[in-house]
């Protein structure tokens, strides 16, 4: 009986807790980026469904972009085609983008709709080529450096970056109670179709819908100091500092501009949290201990 008492005791304390979140962000929307552990993973998949669909009861408008290069790669390896990047991007030729479209678009997205579906949301599944949602141009990476007169230029193939969305899409299918989630697939002014990095995508999505928080699941803590210690509330002008003084280097720097761009361009507050925690978007959004790291565009730090 004690321990009825207590459970019933320790939900209802969380429920308080909650309230004043819910109460700050009903009608604002947030912008997820799902992707790593947590799309893999039986336990944590379900969780993040269940996750969303409560976010949207309680007046939130979760929208979910997704990625999905684990599967996009094991998918190549069994047709053998041969995988190759290029400072992280996926070098994406034809049949490459073939395999990115079958992936991404059909069965990565659909096993999200299906779980947040199931779960008692209203899903619905889009590419950036549906109704022009998400317009692109190809990326070109460029290297060099000092000592070098003309940078290298390196075409990728079906890679690209971001040029515009449409928001009346988004605003649509909000509006109607409707959980958009998008595959990171864009199309160009020339009709061609092109892969884009996720985190670019939903940071993007973010300052075109003027999104209350950007968060980003990952497969690490948050971001840390050169002590190893979790820096869990940062103002841009910090993370500034800590590219300058070389703390974000390699595979997190794209993940970090993408944030960093959000909350300088209207996004109140960009989170890096650990998607392999269990409801780890729910801690981050409707408690008081978050599950990684919060940016904002202050200049001190803030809680949720």
């Amino acid at each position: 009986m004690t321990t009825t008492k207590d459970s019933a005791l320790n939900i209802a304390k969380v429920l308080t807790e909650a309230l004043p979140y819910i109460q700050r962000f009903t009608g604002k929307t947030i912008v997820i980026k799902y992707g790593g552990n947590a799309m893999t993973e039986d336990e944590l998949k379900y969780g993040f469904a269940r996750d969303i669909v409560l976010m949207k009861l309680v007046g939130i408008n979760p929208v979910v972009v997704h990625g999905g290069g684990p599967q996009i790669g094991s998918l190549l390896e069994e047709l053998g085609i041969e995988s190759k990047f290029v400072d992280g991007m996926r070098v994406t030729d034809s049949r490459t983008m073939d395999v990115v479209q079958m992936v991404l678009g059909g069965a990565v997205n659909q096993d999200i709709v299906n779980l947040i579906n199931q779960c008692g949301g209203q899903a619905v599944g889009l590419t950036g080529k549906d109704a022009m949602l998400i317009r692109a141009r190809k990326m070109l990476i460029e290297r060099g450096g000092p000592e070098v007169q003309t940078p290298e230029i390196i075409d990728i193939g079906h890679v690209g970056e971001v040029v515009g969305i449409n928001r009346v899409v988004i605003d649509l299918l909000t509006g109607s109670d409707i959980i958009p989630v998008i595959a990171p697939i864009g199309v160009g002014d020339d009709n061609e179709t092109y892969n884009i990095n996720a985190d670019l995508v939903a940071g993007k999505l973010a300052e075109e819908l003027g999104a209350e928080k950007l968060i980003l699941l990952t497969n690490i803590d948050g971001l840390k100091d050169k002590e190893d210690n979790l820096l869990t509330g940062l103002s841009s002008k910090e993370v500034d500092r800590l590219i300058d003084d070389g703390t974000i280097t390699g595979g997190m720097l794209p993940k970090i501009d993408c944030a960093l761009k959000a909350v300088k361009n209207g996004v109140t507050s960009a989170h890096i949290i650990d998607g392999r925690v269990a409801h780890a978007v729910l801690l981050e959004v409707l408690t008081d201990e978050g599950v990684g790291t919060l940016i904002t565009n202050r200049g001190q730090e803030t809680d949720s």
